[in-house]
């Protein structure tokens, strides 16, 4: 897994395209995936970058923020949970 672009040491994003198939990883500066071995597969197309930015512009005119600070909920056991799913 590759967490930092090799060319330019930014972060990438996991970008699942497939349910089936592993996630290439998106660096956003590069604008190339990479898979799980650190090796460059493509860059971003066009229509791709299109389709993100769209993405965020639907996800910020749906989304209504209230300046509220977000806590994490308490009372969650992921160990308990694991023994329930086993079980």
């Amino acid at each position: 897994m590759t967490l930092f672009c090799k060319q330019c040491s930014e972060r990438r994003l996991p970008i699942v395209f497939a349910k089936d198939k592993a996630p290439l990883w998106l660096c956003e500066k590069c604008e190339n995936f990479a898979d799980g071995g650190d090796v460059i597969i493509r860059e971003l197309t066009k229509e791709e970058k299109d389709e993100i930015k769209k993405k965020l512009e639907d996800f910020e005119k749906n989304v209504i923020l209230t300046g509220e600070k977000l806590s994490r909920r308490k009372g969650v056991n992921w160990h308990s949970l694991v023994h329930i799913f086993i079980a």
